[in-house]
């Protein structure tokens, strides 16, 4: 799981509870010794200096153990110490770079998430290459980065920064052959004592007392792994009646699954035993957790999952966290998360325990249930009386919002799982229709809750997924809208070419679906492309074909923007007189509108064409005449700019006085406190 902020406190929990960084603080046990040995790590002279150069990248301190063997939370008492001496006065940055299913996370991905926690915005669409370039300049101070279960050296290498005075702290299976300078901690149990402190803290002192022995043989049929001794320690929580000789007995008794490596018996006999104890429903929602997406769940996670109301979903999940089997945040608005190490095991569980169909089943409820609390959030930000809310007043009360700030929390909270349910529905490939209703809804909330600017790199990836929807079902409608919301937020952050070899893509989408809307939307933005590119005869000529269509429809509103923008392509090109038509036909069809400022505008805009044709008196009765119209609309910036821009036009034709008159009559419009400046159309720049 990643934060979503800076965190500078880095809870200690105990050794094998690999959590969100929200959680409730743990106490920690042991691992002094490889405390000790990693601070040491830390002064240690690396191969850089030791040749005499300084060191060019971050310090890498490796934490190798097997999951559940606490290598986590090593980490992070680690982090929480280091940050209490106030060496990394820049906090903490953390990420998982392998998901619960086994897979790496991809640098793009990992890289965006940490440059999130900075605070700087990564473009929409760039690539791994580029986002690890950015996080590396913006790592100038000296931060803790935890990179939590790598893979492999490929996957932490782009992630290093450039700066000597940040630390990085990786967990991992095994070493990370290929980053130089790393010497690994490796870990494996708790020793005797620490094991039984651990199991004390879960259970109470005397259970211990009565019989020490017992407990430490215990602490060995657990391996000493962290995660299977709190999961010991709940269900002896859970069963004050049964003592530590019962439990020992059980665990002795069961069987080794052969097909385990030796190392993760001890961790899978632990769950066996706790998963066993539970009832039908309750292991029912329990192996049905493997299917929360990113691990991540909530009381409406497994409700929907299960089938179940959202009480007694949230009441088990509850029980789940006090045996050890779920982590929690804590927060007003919990969060569950799967363990790491106990993945693996729910996903075996479910496979052999649920058949297909009830598995697609419930797959189906939690898309169809996430779908319904997106439009909910969204629609709590309507006015009362409007469709959207009196469709929400129809939902459950346990999916609607109270207010705005309430939905916009519970986005913010919730936002990674919304993603990684969103790529596993189009990634499956069985539920497109839900898939598709699913990222429709997610656009729609990012966007009202966070803006589309703000959210845009999480849009982009979205308008990706409905693309590869639209191509794998051939739908040619969704997939000119894909390519289209995709080419608009490649134009936006520079990447024009990109965006013209998708605006040309959408405009053969749209021509297949026969969607009027798409071809002309597509034509006038691949026009729009050619004009940012400097190809302005290119740009005419497309615009000139959106202008066709539009004509043959009527649409005055648009007909009334294409005939701008084709004069502004050809004033840019130097073809004046075109330019002039198009500007008065714009003109023209604000008339038709009624609109009269625009009309104002692109009367002035056609002066301005007229000024560098060399036709100064038509361009002052142009310009007289766009004055005329703006003081019809009682727009008092836009008569003001209008007046300034008459005042230039005198100037140029030696009439002083004249000009000094109509800078006077835009001053006193303006105000006095305002300064008097032309406020140019966003039509055309010089």
């Amino acid at each position: 799981m990643t934060d979503q902020a800076v965190d500078t406190s880095g809870p200690a929990s105990a050794a094998g509870t690999e959590g969100p960084s929200g959680a409730a603080p743990r106490q920690f046990f042991g691992r002094e010794r490889e405390l000790k040995e990693l601070k040491a790590d830390i002064e240690r002279a690396g191969l850089d200096t030791l040749a005499g150069r300084k060191a060019a990248r971050a310090r890498v301190l490796l934490i190798a153990g097997r999951p559940g063997s606490g290598r986590t939370a090593l980490a992070e008492e680690l982090t929480r110490a280091l940050l209490d001496t106030g060496d990394y006065p820049d906090g903490l940055l953390r990420v998982r770079l392998t998901d619960l299913g086994g897979a790496p996370v991809p640098t793009e991905r990992t890289a965006r998430d940490l440059l999130d926690q900075l605070g700087v915005a990564g473009p929409p669409g760039a690539d791994g290459d580029e986002l690890s370039q950015l996080l590396r300049e913006a790592l100038t101070d000296r931060h803790v980065l935890l990179l939590d279960d790598a893979a492999d050296a490929e996957q932490v290498d782009p992630l290093l920064p450039d700066n000597p005075g940040c630390l990085v702290v990786a967990t991992a299976q095994g070493p990370l052959t290929g980053i130089p300078g790393v010497r690994p901690c490796t870990i494996g149990g708790l020793d005797k004592g620490s094991a039984v402190q651990l199991l004390a803290g879960a259970i109470g002192q005397v259970r211990i007392t009565v019989d020490p022995l017992t407990a430490e043989s215990l602490a060995e049929e657990c391996g000493g792994q962290p995660a299977a001794l709190v999961m010991i320690g709940g269900w002896l929580a859970a069963h004050p009646m049964a003592s530590v000789a019962d439990v020992t007995k059980q665990l002795r008794e069961l069987p080794d699954d052969a097909e385990q490596p030796t190392g993760a018996r001890p961790l899978a006999r632990a769950f066996r035993l706790v998963y066993e104890s539970l009832p039908q429903t309750a292991g029912r929602i329990l192996r049905l957790l493997a299917l929360a997406p990113a691990g991540l769940a909530d009381a409406h996670t497994a409700s929907a999952l299960a089938g179940c109301s959202v009480s007694a979903a949230q009441s088990t999940l509850d029980d789940f966290v006090r045996l050890g089997l779920l982590r929690t945040n804590g927060a007003e608005l919990p969060q569950y998360e799967v363990p790491g190490c106990l993945a693996p095991l729910l996903q075996a569980l479910l496979a052999d325990r649920d058949r297909p169909a009830e598995i697609q089943l419930a797959r189906a409820r939690l898309l169809e249930r996430t779908v319904r609390q997106l439009q909910s959030c969204r629609a709590i930000t309507d006015t009362e009386g409007s469709e959207a809310r009196r469709k929400l007043a129809g939902l459950a009360r346990s999916l609607r919002f109270p207010h705005p700030e309430a939905a916009a929390a519970w986005l913010r909270i919730r936002r990674p799982a919304l993603l990684a349910s969103a790529r596993i529905a189009v990634e499956d490939g069985e539920l497109d229709t839900l898939a598709r209703r699913l990222v429709a809804a997610l656009v729609r909330a990012l966007a009202v809750h966070q803006g589309t600017e703000a959210a845009a790199s999480d849009l982009y990836g979205l308008h990706g997924l409905v693309l590869a929807v639209a191509e794998r079902r051939e739908l040619p409608r969704e997939r000119a809208a894909a390519l289209l919301n995709l080419a608009d937020l490649d134009a936006r952050t520079g990447r024009t070419q990109e965006a013209l070899t998708r605006y040309r893509a959408a405009l053969d989408a749209g021509r297949a679906a026969k969607d009027p809307y798409a071809t002309g939307r597509a034509m006038e933005s691949v026009g729009g492309a050619y004009a940012e590119l400097g190809d302005f005869n290119r740009a005419s000529d497309w615009y000139g074909r959106a202008l066709a269509q539009r004509l043959t429809h009527g649409e005055l509103a648009d007909e009334a923007r294409l005939y701008g923008r084709l004069g502004s392509v050809h004033t840019y090109a130097g073809q004046y007189g075109e330019a002039l038509r198009n500007w008065r036909a714009a003109a023209a069809v604000y008339r038709r509108l009624g609109d009269l400022a625009a009309q104002a505008r692109a009367l002035s805009e056609a002066a301005r064409v007229q000024e560098y044709a060399g036709r100064p008196q038509e361009s002052l009765r142009t310009c007289q005449e766009a004055v005329e119209w703006a003081r019809q609309t009682k727009d008092v910036r836009l008569q003001a700019a209008l007046e300034l821009r008459l005042a230039d036009t005198l100037d140029r034709l030696g009439d002083p006085a004249a000009a000094g008159l109509h800078r006077g009559m835009a001053q006193r419009l303006l105000g006095k406190d305002e300064p008097a400046c032309e406020i140019r159309s966003g039509s055309t720049e010089n």
